[in-house]
């Protein structure tokens, strides 16, 4: 059903006109809750360091996690001792926690944990993102900027820069929820798009983003496996992500046979997961299943996804924090 609700939402056809007198109450209680936040009667909460949003205005995945880790890894790069803090949507918790490498995805969801292991920075979640700041702080008082993984709806969190990814299936149809894809109206006032495929409309500069698979998988142990050594295998490939169709087709642009595909709904847990009775069939999956499905099955491969953040942005992403360290004060190298 989620499938064939993305599919409408890319058009303005019979399902998505059904549906737009409920988009249209729904945009007022958006336009509500902004004026609320405008007109102070609700404050956002200013942390003592610069804060990033790595968010969207698209309901589903457009590739915010993979982008967080970029920027982690390049703020690392450039001196700067980078957080994460999260939601941790999916997680069976409900308090601020710490994400470790050895945590469960159950506690503190797939996509903290993938950032945890994949970026090799400090990361928190909490129900209120400025809670997660807060401990992060505590608990790591070097960290000097961080990165909020998703947000940006999330007004209750002051942030300095604001980042929008789109996927390559853009605006869709330009409606908001539930006749369209957006959660709020788009174009709205960001500092940077970063996007696949074709720009979407705004006054924002907008850097395309390019996004490969690895030529290697992992396992669960940590060994790298080259995909080339692959080649010829019946492979059962699933995805419990936003686009799995996209993962399915990277990996037969490989030159991986797929004898079984298996779509999954977004953040699945595996509990539910039956393992298919043909054993012959080797598994692979993304990096962000498998934080959940090794639990399951120790022998599947996860192939990483590579994110490349274009060389212009990087360079306004570094112009645009140099003036950010001025204000809130002396970087930490």
């Amino acid at each position: 059903m989620s499938e064939r609700l993305r599919r409408a939402w890319q058009h303005r056809g019979a399902p998505a006109r059904l549906l737009w007198p409920l988009s249209q109450l729904y945009g007022a209680l958006v336009r509500l809750r902004h004026a609320i936040y405008a007109c102070r009667w609700l404050r956002s909460e200013r942390l003592p360091v610069p804060v990033i949003v790595v968010g969207n205005v698209v309901a589903g995945g457009s590739g915010k996690t993979p982008v967080t880790i970029a920027l982690a890894q390049h703020l690392r790069a450039r001196g700067w001792h980078p957080g994460v803090i999260s939601r941790g949507w999916g997680r069976a918790t409900q308090d601020c926690r710490a994400v470790l490498p050895a945590s469960s995805a159950r506690d503190v969801g797939d996509e903290p944990l993938l950032i945890a292991r994949r970026a090799q920075v400090p990361v928190y979640v909490a129900p209120r993102r400025a809670d997660a700041g807060r401990a992060l702080l505590a608990a790591h008082p070097a960290t000097d900027i961080l990165l909020c993984d998703d947000g940006l709806q999330h007004l209750a969190l002051a942030r300095d820069l604001e980042l929008c990814v789109f996927s390559d299936t853009g605006a869709g149809n330009g409606w908001l929820l539930p006749a369209g894809p957006l959660r709020e109206p788009w174009p709205r006032a960001v500092d940077a798009v970063l996007y696949r495929g074709t720009p979407p409309a705004g006054a924002a500069p907008a850097f395309a983003v390019q996004r490969a698979l690895a030529d290697h998988a992992i396992s669960a142990n940590g060994d790298a496996v080259a995909l080339g050594s692959l080649v010829g295998q019946p492979l059962h490939a699933l995805a419990g992500i936003a686009e799995p169709e996209t993962f399915f087709t990277m990996l037969r642009a490989q030159g991986l046979t797929l004898a079984r595909t298996q779509i999954l709904p977004d953040h699945h847990d595996f509990d539910s997961w039956q393992r298919p009775a043909d054993k012959r069939e080797c598994l692979i999956c993304t990096e962000k299943d498998a934080v959940k499905l090794w639990r399951h099955a120790s022998d599947a491969l996860a192939v990483p996804l590579q994110t490349t953040l274009a060389p212009a942005f990087l360079d306004w992403l570094d112009a645009r924090l140099a003036s950010l360290s001025s204000r809130h004060g002396p970087q930490t190298a």
